[in-house]
């Protein structure tokens, strides 16, 4: 098995005007998502490992909160991990792949998780 390095920020909450809840409130909707970015591995990490050599986590969070349009309707949440992926991978090279997990809150009734989970691979 090959060395792999996967950075994550999960279960972060925030809404958006996507799919039917959001065409027919006219409010965004709340949103639980779950972002891991694939990045290049170095060979090796020692302690004095500048922080360059990696992501910063808060560029992962960006793409799902403060990088979204404004005022943006993203009918399909298929559209709305499509733009947080090439968000991530247009601003960084080492990024190998995204997997996005998007799961709607509004429609939940017994703790059920409904959703998508979408696979961006660097071509």
């Amino acid at each position: 098995m090959a060395d792999s390095l996967i950075l994550e920020v999960a279960d972060l909450e925030h809404d958006v005007l996507t799919g039917i809840y959001s065409e027919e409130t006219g409010k965004p909707q709340p949103l639980r998502i779950t972002i891991q970015a694939k990045i290049a591995i170095a060979d090796r990490y020692d302690p004095d490992t500048p922080l360059e050599a990696s992501k910063n986590y808060m560029d992962l969070k960006a793409a799902a909160t403060d990088l979204l349009p404004h005022g943006v309707h993203f009918k399909l949440i298929e559209a709305l991990a499509d733009h947080i992926c090439t968000t991530l991978m247009d601003g960084d090279d080492r990024i190998e792949a995204v997997t996005i997990k998007i799961v709607k809150l509004a429609i939940a009734e017994a703790d059920e998780k409904i959703g998508i989970t979408m696979t961006r691979e660097r071509r």
